[in-house]
């Protein structure tokens, strides 16, 4: 009875254990990624962004709330968000909220899908299933029907009036420290929305730095704004995999970036060029699958640094 039992008993027992520190503890477990990178004309002062991404945001959640105000305390020079604040049509005020204190500094944003559309409820093995066939988002994919339209209009006002940069298929111009900063932005590529030939031509003539900005780090997007000679591209979109096997990493990365950059820094080369590319694992969940596992919520701290000579 114990050896035909014990086994099946005992990998239960760890799958429960596993799926109660998941949703229990480090679905709550924010963290500051600190990162710097070496991509300033020679002779800048160093630049300090903080990266929001992600937050997935669903009624009640103080403890996110309470997080994402205190990260107004690093006093950086600009906020970047990359879209996917949402997880709740009537979030809205609790998220622009959370985000007051950072709507204090400089910063420009982009939307993602979530941002958009409610959230569905999904069947986690789907995202294994389209990372196989190489189907992501509306990318290959039927069009979504029946879906729930959230209140963006309100989180695009909160944002605007605070005076942060709109980057949906446009560029902006931030003034920091003296410096004149440009970003160009695109809306979501995972449900379609980008349209890169509206901001094509590469970085603007005449600024201090020019940066790019999306929510969904598909290669179609990275290969374009490389090859224009960005020398810095921010993402958000993967979760950085949400659930990751220990020592080894993300399975899944709801897009066509392979999951060795699901998160973090990396590199990206076309068209003869290379950029810097940093992919926020975000800070939420979907409200339907609360869990995280050997991924934990995150904000960015990025520092830039001038350029190798």
């Amino acid at each position: 009875m114990r050896a035909r039992y014990g086994v099946p008993l005992g990998i239960t027992a760890v799958g429960a254990a596993g799926l109660a520190y998941a949703a229990g503890f480090e679905v709550r477990s924010f963290r500051l990624r600190r990162v710097t990178v070496p991509v300033l004309p020679r002779g800048m002062r160093p630049l300090r962004i903080v990266q929001v991404s992600d937050i997935h945001m669903v009624g009640g959640q103080r403890k996110k709330q309470r997080w994402l105000q205190s990260l107004a305390g690093l006093r950086p020079d600009f906020v970047v968000n990359t879209g996917d604040n949402l997880s709740d049509p009537g979030a809205v005020p609790e998220t622009l909220d959370a985000l007051g204190p950072l709507l204090e500094f400089p910063g420009a944003y982009v939307f993602g899908s979530n941002d958009y559309y409610g959230p569905k409820l999904r069947n986690p093995a789907r995202y294994l299933l389209e990372r196989a066939s190489g189907r992501h988002g509306l990318n290959g994919n039927a069009p979504a029907v029946g879906a729930i339209h959230n209140p963006w209009e309100e989180l695009r006002d909160g944002f605007d009036a605070a005076g942060w940069a709109n980057l949906t298929n446009t560029r902006a111009t931030l003034k920091i420290n003296g410096y004149e900063i440009a970003l160009t932005g695109l809306d979501d590529p995972h449900i379609k929305r980008d349209r890169y030939a509206e901001v094509a031509g590469g970085p603007q003539q005449g600024a201090d730095f020019s940066m790019a900005v999306v929510h969904a780090p598909y290669l179609r997007v990275l290969d374009a704004f490389t090859a224009d000679g960005y020398p810095l591209i921010l993402a958000g979109h993967t979760h950085g995999g949400q659930l990751c096997v220990p020592f080894y990493g993300a399975l899944v990365t709801n897009c066509d970036i392979d999951p060795g950059r699901v998160k973090g820094l990396s590199t990206h080369r076309a068209g003869g060029r290379t950029a810097f590319l940093h992919v926020s694992a975000g800070c939420g969940t979907n409200r339907y699958t609360p869990v995280r596992f050997a991924c934990p919520p995150e904000a960015t701290l990025i520092t830039l640094t001038e350029r190798d000579a």
